[in-house]
């Protein structure tokens, strides 16, 4: 799959919040337990910039089928370098390796956005996501066991991180 991202735009905000609503009756991606609105995101989307935390959209055929997204880690000076960083993808686009390139090219990305630390925040029990953040390099950095409960079932939070010094002199050692 050749990948084709952009910066979102406020067009956007509606197909993101979509694609973010597709995922909660999984119970697998998100705590949230009913959709969100629209209106409810229009902060979390400002927050957003191309220069330092990018919010990028996928498009296929003119519609977003994926996003993905750079985060203030706990919005503190000192995380300045340190990012979160989200992936979701339409129903239709996943198991296709999109999430994967999606991912290696934010990673590329980071460091020209002063980016050194990248985290995920994913549920112990949502083993693609697992798979995938471990197929380039994460490591579980910690687990938060049994803080959410999703339909009455207590779920493990794993935080899952990846120094980027570390992984461009792994990739060096390798060539």
């Amino acid at each position: 799959m050749s990948l084709s991202y952009r910066d979102a735009t406020s067009d956007d905000l509606p197909a993101i919040v979509a694609i973010y609503n597709s995922t909660i009756a999984s119970r697998e991606v998100t705590a949230d337990l009913e959709p969100v609105t629209i209106e409810s995101r229009v902060a979390w989307f400002q927050a957003h910039s191309p220069q330092s935390r990018p919010l990028w959209v996928v498009e296929e055929g003119g519609e977003v089928i994926a996003w993905l997204s750079f985060s203030d880690f706990y919005g503190r000076p000192a995380y300045a370098h340190t990012v979160e960083v989200s992936i979701y993808l339409d129903e239709r686009a996943r198991g296709k390796g999109l999430g994967r390139q999606l991912l290696r090219e934010a990673l590329a990305r980071a460091p020209s956005l002063n980016v050194d630390t990248v985290l995920g925040f994913v549920f112990g029990h949502n083993e693609p996501s697992m798979k995938l953040f471990a197929s380039l390099g994460f490591e579980a950095w910690g687990t938060l066991p049994r803080v959410a409960v999703l339909d009455g079932v207590e779920r493990d939070l794993v935080i899952l991180g990846l120094r980027l010094d570390a992984q461009r002199a792994a990739t060096q050692d390798t060539h």
